[in-house]
């Protein structure tokens, strides 16, 4: 499996009331279950800044992940990149390839 995070920005609409954002996410994350269920999630972080949310999870292709990225913009992310991640050290086997 890939490993991929996750930044998203909601929309201004989507930060008007957080007070509703726990039953939201449970929404995002059940939708995410039902169309992608080889995704695992790793970690789920808020964070303060550029992105509102980071997500790090494992998905089979990178099909799945855009997947992923689509649920999102589907609930309310106003921006949602997927990046690929490499572990560090398969990075550093990869730098003794050259």
């Amino acid at each position: 499996m890939q490993t991929y995070i996750l930044m998203t920005k909601l929309s201004p609409t989507q930060t008007v009331n957080m007070k509703n954002r726990e039953e939201i996410g449970r929404m995002w994350l059940q939708e995410v279950k039902d169309y992608c269920p080889e995704v695992h999630f790793i970690a789920h972080y808020a964070l303060l800044g550029t992105y509102d949310f980071m997500d790090i999870y494992e998905a089979p292709d990178p099909e799945t992940a855009a997947k992923v990225s689509m649920i999102s913009k589907k609930n309310g992310a106003l921006t949602s990149d997927s990046w690929s991640a490499i572990p560090y050290s398969r990075f550093l086997e990869m730098i003794e390839e050259f």
